[in-house]
């Protein structure tokens, strides 16, 4: 696959600040070294410094990675996955067909995750 400079540019550019936080932090480790300065540069256009991006990937807590030390993405979003569970694959998105694992962000994980991340010592934890 070709790396395409000026394609990489226009979409830092329409990306949302959160997305390209992510990008710099957790998804460091798949992107290309020119890609990551366009990010950097995007971010610090916004105001964003050096140790702003460092808070903000301290504070990605529990994500989750693959063998390359990428973040794994949730299946609904671009966001960071934290949780790993069961979800049903459907057909055209509304027929169930059979339950896979997936892997989800904060936002999407199931009521179910929220409550066993509460429960003390593990207890109600799948």
């Amino acid at each position: 696959m070709d790396f395409d400079l000026n394609r990489v540019r226009l979409n830092v550019r329409e990306s949302s600040t959160e997305d390209l936080l992510d990008r710099a932090t957790v998804y460091r480790a798949g992107l290309e070294q020119e890609a990551l300065a366009i990010i950097l540069e995007e971010l610090r256009s916004r105001g964003f410094s050096a140790s702003a991006v460092v808070q903000h990937e301290q504070a990605q807590g529990g994500v989750l990675f693959d063998d390359s030390g990428t973040a794994r993405a949730c299946i609904r979003c671009p966001k960071p996955a934290v949780v790993r569970e069961w979800v049903w694959h459907r057909l055209f998105g509304k027929l169930p067909l059979f339950p896979r694992y997936a892997y989800l962000c904060v936002d999407h994980r199931t009521r179910e995750e929220d409550e066993a991340m509460a429960a003390p010592d593990g207890v109600g934890s799948v």
